[in-house]
């Protein structure tokens, strides 16, 4: 049985809900279902296909929704099963799909699996998870290895009733479940998937889909960072030796069963080699992934650093990354995304543009013209389509709620005796990349809470409210979220190059300003795409492709205003888009 061709998700626009921050419909400052399902008509207007909600079920929320009590209900302050119904049955009454997580590497440490697993060693459970015996030296009682936790600390947490420790890739409330043993793996596919195809959703963002396999041997990991007890641990626990193998059965005894399913997974620390055993269509595992090259760059997280060493990338670097993903599909069978924001980053504009007041609209819109030209599936983030960028420098961190932030921070902050210079270090990185800017309410008016909610919300809303919101953005005909629209349907009309284009080449790699760009599609009959994007405060001269700058170029569309014309010289955080038609292209 093969995929059929081509599937509906391919050249979808899709659009990623979190819920706490996104629409409160009863006062309580928590974002809930009733509300997203009153704003469907105008995700419906913007031109969004799919949507993608982040967790919803019940939950702890030690981790946002990430640590999962109850695949088969949902979180009470965000609504009901009979909610979720009426939101797949919205969804689709409008002609539009909907995707959930899919968080199973591990569950919540209050999910009954596990709080049956830590009773003893015996009952049914006792295995669903992984547990360890303790490394006895010199009579002390230590962890199993020296892995470091993706969240900071160890990854180990000791349980007196089994005189035992549990591996937490993450923080210590999220136990990571034993897929090596098959009646896990039932468990997981009924509960987590097949309940929920059952009730009509389109399929999963899988998240942290390549973490399921460790090295079962479960070995010290290699000392990278001096001077600490705990170590980062990639190697062992990333694209397992059996991760294709369950992938392929998860496809194969559950998700054929329902048609054409999206699976898009979260992938990181993978190299475009292996992305591709994920994602080739022969192999049938994944759909498509996230390639986070492009939201890592200026982090050293993955490798174990901290926040507080992020630096501001550069224009190459951003391109090298950009041209990675798009490269995915040349001469493969596989799929790509297109993404810069998730619920995980920082805000776009702030990142790899500008939030300054003077360029922010441009820049938002410049960086609306570069996602919806490139390749693959398109994902925009709750507000990304009015410009919401990262909160004030200003802010402290009692304004902060993200447990991976406040960790990083109490980190710093321990290891250095609270010295102020060091703590504004800290802020100083979580400010440009901490999670909470991207869960920071949506500014839907200029009300009091930003239309976002009645009562008090459960995260501060960003000060810039009444100047950034979608009220009055859908009153000015050259607002952000107006271009967006107008870029979104642009997009469709020209999919064969914008969705579905190849040959992806950039024209001036070196360049520290300006971006460019070409595609092409063989069945377009040798027409090109011609994209120039600048990344500065300045006037910057066009860098034209070899032959293109003398030829005949349609502009399809500018980010300038309407009645600005565009000039010899890109203007600041300018971006335009260029057809260049056969019959000027022989001999190119």
């Amino acid at each position: 049985m093969t995929a059929p061709s081509p599937n509906w998700w391919k050249a979808s626009t899709c659009y990623q809900i979190w819920p706490a921050s996104y629409k409160d419909s009863n006062g309580d400052g928590i974002g809930d279902i009733p509300g997203i399902i009153s704003t469907l008509p105008y995700l419906k207007d913007l031109g969004v296909e799919t949507i993608w909600l982040s967790p919803m079920y019940d939950s702890p929320q030690k981790d946002m929704g990430y640590d999962i009590s109850n695949y088969e209900d949902v979180y009470p302050p965000y609504g009901t099963l009979d909610d979720m119904d009426n939101l797949i049955k919205s969804c689709h009454d409008l002609g539009m799909k909907l995707i959930l997580d899919l968080v199973i590497n591990h569950t919540s440490d209050q999910h009954a699996w596990f709080l049956e697993s830590r009773k003893d060693k015996t009952n049914r459970y006792a295995d669903w998870f992984v547990w360890k015996d303790p490394r006895i030296v010199d009579g002390k009682r230590l962890e199993p290895n020296n892995w470091r936790s993706i969240f900071g600390g160890s990854a180990w947490e000791y349980c007196e009733e089994r005189d035992q420790y549990y591996l937490h890739l993450f923080v210590k409330e999220q136990p990571d479940l034993n897929w090596e043993l098959e009646e896990v793996r039932r468990g997981i596919y009924k509960s987590a998937i097949e309940f929920w195809l059952d009730k009509g959703i389109d399929g999963f963002r899988v998240d942290t889909c390549n973490l399921y396999s460790k090295d079962i041997t479960y070995p010290n990991a290699v000392v990278r960072l001096h001077g600490e007890e705990h170590q980062p641990a990639f190697d062992h626990f990333t694209n397992g030796p059996r991760m294709h193998e369950w992938l392929k059965e998860q496809r194969e005894q559950v998700l054929d069963k329902y048609g054409d399913v999206l699976m898009v997974g979260e992938l990181p620390g993978t190299d475009a080699a292996e992305v591709l055993q994920y994602v080739s269509a022969e192999a049938r595992e994944l759909s498509c992934v996230f390639d986070f090259d492009v939201v890592m760059l200026g982090t050293a997280t993955h490798a174990g650093g901290k926040k507080h060493h992020t630096v501001r990338h550069t224009l190459p670097q951003f391109k090298e990354a950009i041209r990675k993903v798009q490269d995915l599909i040349r001469g493969t069978d596989a799929w790509t995304t297109v993404f810069l924001e998730n619920h995980d980053q920082g805000r776009s504009l702030s990142r790899f543009a500008t939030d300054k007041p003077e360029w922010r609209e441009q820049a938002a819109k410049m960086l609306a013209v570069l996602m919806c030209t490139l390749t693959g599936t398109l994902f925009l983030y709750q507000g990304q389509e009015i410009g919401m960028y990262n909160h004030p420098e200003s802010w402290g961190v009692e304004e902060l709620r993200d447990i991976d932030s406040l960790n990083a921070y109490n980190d710093v902050a321990k290891r250095h005796n609270n010295d102020p210079l060091w703590c504004k270090k800290a802020m100083k990185g979580l400010q440009l990349v901490g999670r909470d800017n991207a869960r920071l309410p949506v500014q839907w008016d200029d009300s009091k809470n930003a239309g976002f909610t009645t009562g008090k919300p459960w995260i501060r809303v960003h000060d810039d409210y009444e100047a950034v919101n979608v009220a009055a953005q859908i009153k000015d005909p050259n607002s952000v979220l107006n271009f967006y629209k107008k870029m979104i349907k642009l997009r469709k009309e020209h999919a064969d190059l914008m969705v579905f284009g190849q040959d992806f080449s950039v024209w001036d790699f070196h360049d520290q300003d300006v971006f460019t760009f070409t595609k092409s599609h063989p069945e377009r009959h040798g027409e090109k795409l011609l994209v120039f994007l600048s990344f500065s405060d300045e006037e910057q001269p066009l860098h034209y492709p070899t032959g293109l700058d003398k030829v005949k170029k349609e502009l399809l569309l500018s980010n300038l205003n309407e009645g600005e014309e565009v000039g010899k010289y890109l203007s600041p955080w300018e971006a335009r888009v260029y057809l260049i038609k056969e019959s000027v292209l022989n001999g190119y």
